[in-house]
């Protein structure tokens, strides 16, 4: 009787541990991403890995040439300038720049390639992110986080942008459960 109990605990225990782990992060997020107009442009895809967060952005209707993409610190994208997503995501306090011996932000991408057809497709990994719950690598923290595509490349050095310009569209991250 006594271990019956015993394993109805143990299995009872596992049962919440697992639980909770599970309510501790979310399984995906997304965004949609807008222009100044308020026009859909594209779309943004976070899943949780082992490596940190993996990242699809598909976009249309933007300018052919290398963009400067990254997530910033908050969930808020008010157009025309999206100056309201605040600065980049960067809560280790690094320096500006994938190439920077300084370390990196951990809302830093590589460039955007966009095609003469007007689309392009990224596919990378923010090393130094989570979706977490409670974590402050998290990008769904308590400010919350979005994705801004900027009108230029980013040199991937300059502190604080990579001299990537004007942002150009921006799409609030969500959560999805």
């Amino acid at each position: 009787m006594k271990r019956t109990v015993f394993l109805a605990c143990l299995l009872l225990l596992t049962w919440s541990l697992a639980y909770a782990a599970d309510e501790g992060r979310w399984k995906s997020a997304e965004a949609e991403i807008k222009d100044s107009r308020g026009q859909t442009v594209g779309s943004a895809v976070f899943t949780p890995t082992p490596q940190g967060v993996a990242m699809v952005v598909d976009v249309s209707k933007l300018a052919p040439g290398k963009h400067g993409i990254h997530v910033h610190a908050a969930g808020i994208c008010e157009p025309p300038d999206f100056k309201t997503a605040g600065g980049h995501f960067n809560p280790h306090a690094k320096k500006h720049g994938l190439k920077s011996p300084e370390g990196a932000h951990s809302g830093d991408l590589p460039n955007l390639e966009v095609g003469p057809n007007e689309k392009g497709k990224l596919t990378a990994t923010l090393s130094n992110a989570t979706l977490g719950v409670g974590d402050m690598a998290s990008l769904l923290g308590p400010n919350g986080s979005s994705i801004v595509i900027h009108a230029k490349a980013d040199d991937e050095m300059t502190d604080p942008s990579g001299n990537s310009g004007d942002r150009i569209a921006c799409g609030v991250i969500i959560g999805k459960r």
